[in-house]
């Protein structure tokens, strides 16, 4: 009996961890000390849920020169870029985000704005991945 338990259980963490897509951000030159990652996992027909964790990125008013917010940018296969939102900073160590895309990113960037409603980035790049 522990025996099936422990293979179902190693079955619903491989399925889990199979059904989504995990990329690492490089290390940034503006924020050396964050730990990034990027996953995404596809919901429905077209729907990607995307979810985004940073480790140690600092707080973006102590960047050089002082930013208000940490915008979040998704590349479609097309190459439009899309502001999709921002980075809410729990506390000093942990910043998230998760959203639903109605594409399948193949890109994501970070910037350091002092707008959250920009159209397009014009502020410092933090790092950038291909997913």
């Amino acid at each position: 009996m522990k025996t099936i338990k422990k293979i179902a259980i190693i079955g619903v963490v491989v399925l889990m961890t199979s059904c989504s897509t995990t990329a690492n951000f490089p290390i940034s030159e503006v924020t050396p000390a964050a730990d990034i990652t990027a996953s995404y996992e596809k919901q429905g027909a077209s729907d990607y849920l995307v979810t985004i964790t940073a480790n140690n990125l600092a707080d973006s008013e102590r960047l050089n020169p002082p930013k208000k917010y940490y915008i979040i940018w998704a590349v479609s296969s097309a190459g439009d870029i899309k502001n999709v939102g921002r980075f809410d900073q729990e506390n000093a160590r942990i910043s998230t985000y998760q959203a639903s895309f109605p594409f399948k990113p193949t890109e994501i960037f970070i910037t350091a704005e002092d707008k959250d409603d920009l159209r397009k980035p014009i502020g410092v790049e933090i790092s950038r991945t291909k997913i």
